[in-house]
């Protein structure tokens, strides 16, 4: 291993890193950051604090931080500081990311006791993109001043029921009981205070499965709901879709722009994502509801177009997983309200990981199950439960594989662009072949849907003011 004045790409990494280094007379060398990189190794850093101050958390990648054994470790109710104010305390030194190296902050560090069993570390170099290989009998050298604690829970002690959705009801039932007084009632229906669907929901619902259903049909259901009505009129309208001339009725934007099929599953997203309240507290960072569930069903219209027509799965269905994608947030939220805020700072300390794992080790159930359970209550296709349910599984091939496989394209595409929550993950190549894409086309649709931002932002902001 080099030592800091003979590393190998020392020019890349910020001037107050390498300044430390050079102090220190720490070997080190610098490693692209990878996918195959072990997690075991890679060290994650966050800076969390309360009233009495700030505290550096270091833990494994391959571990959940728990926020609850750290208020037992600390006697202190932590959450991790805000974006603004760590993104200014990062500007002064030119450094883009929170690097892993205590002596940099002023701040005390606590770190977990198992970040040390492994012989080397990877360590974020305050670059995005390049890491810091550490030795840790090196390393541990700079821990002279710090605490060690266990507070982080091994991921192999959380494992989401990714692929068993008859397992679901079970699931959903327990976690429920653990976080009621009350046993639990024989019926989830009963046990779980899920408002009625909405009556227009409900028409539109005996719409889609109509074969004889007109334009007519779906244009008097719209207008008795005058906020529905503003929106898809609005939707028709919109630069993004850049229709000619003026919209002035339901009947307009369904014939001239939208089409009947993108109209009566527009209009039923819309109706069921209004049937629940936006919760108040949200994760640090995240992309806003509407905005998220708007750039997904976008994408995966495009992605629908550029798949061989022989493959396409239906698109109104595609179109509707994508608007209510992330539903399962907002019945979590729902059902959980006094828990939902520690997922929330669950997810703001631990950026690596996806949602479902903080979902699984704080309440034994994601929002996909959750969500997808729902879907096939209130007697939603299967299409739309399946693709809820397996959205963040690649490798999935059983039935309705293709809507599932497209909103699990869509939702990493837009990931790795920094819309969603949770870390950049690669998209294997199966995927792409299994919906007859290539990665081209995929990142051309993306781009298109990035390049008109602007225009279904103020869609999101028609359905919810303020996002």
């Amino acid at each position: 291993m080099n030592t800091a004045a003979e590393s190998n790409n020392h020019n890349s990494l910020p001037p107050m890193i390498v300044q430390l280094l050079d102090k220190l007379a720490l070997p080190y060398r610098t490693c692209e950051e990878r996918s195959d990189l072990d997690p075991a190794q890679r060290m994650e850093a966050v800076l969390v604090d309360d009233a009495i101050g700030a505290l550096l958390v270091l833990y494994p990648r391959d571990h959940l931080l728990d926020l609850a054994r750290l208020a037992e470790l600390t006697g202190r109710q932590l959450i991790a500081v805000k974006p603004d104010r760590l993104t200014r305390m990062l500007s002064k030194h030119d450094l883009k990311v929170l690097p892993g190296l205590p002596p940099l902050t002023s701040s005390p560090c606590l770190y977990e006791e198992r970040l040390l069993q492994q012989s080397e570390l990877l360590i974020q170099s305050g670059q995005p993109g390049l890491l810091l290989a550490v030795a840790s009998s090196d390393f541990k050298q700079m821990l002279s001043k710090a605490s060690a604690g266990q507070f982080a829970v091994p991921l192999s002690n959380i494992q989401p029921n990714l692929d068993r959705p008859e397992e679901d009801r079970a699931e959903i039932s327990q976690a429920v009981e653990s976080f009621t007084a009350r046993r639990i009632q024989k019926r989830l229906e009963e046990t779980i205070e899920i408002p009625p669907l909405a009556q227009t929901a409900q028409k539109i619902i005996k719409l889609r499965v109509d074969p004889n259903a007109s334009v007519d049909d779906i244009t008097g259901v719209v207008e008795t709901d005058p906020a529905l009505a503003a929106q898809v009129v609005s939707w028709a309208a919109s630069p993004y879709y850049a229709a000619p001339g003026k919209i002035r009725s339901v009947e307009d934007a369904i014939v001239r722009v939208l089409g009947f099929d993108l109209v009566i599953n527009l209009a039923l997203g819309l109706a069921l994502g209004k049937t629940l309240s936006l919760p108040k507290d949200q994760p640090q960072q995240a992309t806003p509801y509407w905005q998220q569930s708007i750039y997904t069903a976008a994408v995966i219209e495009g992605l629908n177009r550029a798949i061989p027509r022989t493959q396409r799965p239906e698109a109104g269905i595609s179109y509707l997983a994508g608007l209510l994608h992330n539903f399962g947030y907002l019945v979590l939220a729902h059902v959980f309200p006094p828990h939902f805020s520690l997922i929330c700072r669950h997810m703001e300390v631990n950026p690596h990981l996806s949602h479902s794992v903080v979902e699984k080790h704080l309440l034994g159930i994601t929002r996909e199950q959750i969500g997808a359970w729902l879907m096939r209550y209130w007697g939603m296709p299967d299409e739309l439960s399946t693709a809820l349910r397996f959205q963040h599984d690649p490798h999935y091939q059983d039935e309705h594989a293709g809507h599932a496989n497209l909103v699990c394209l869509a939702v990493r595409l837009l990931r790795n662009r920094g819309i969603g929550s949770g870390p950049y993950s690669e998209i294997p190549q199966e995927l792409f072949d299994r919906l007859g894409l290539s990665r081209d086309k995929a990142n051309d649709v993306v781009n298109k849907v990035l390049d008109a931002e602007a225009a279904l932002r103020a869609l999101a902001m028609q359905i919810q003011p303020g996002q």
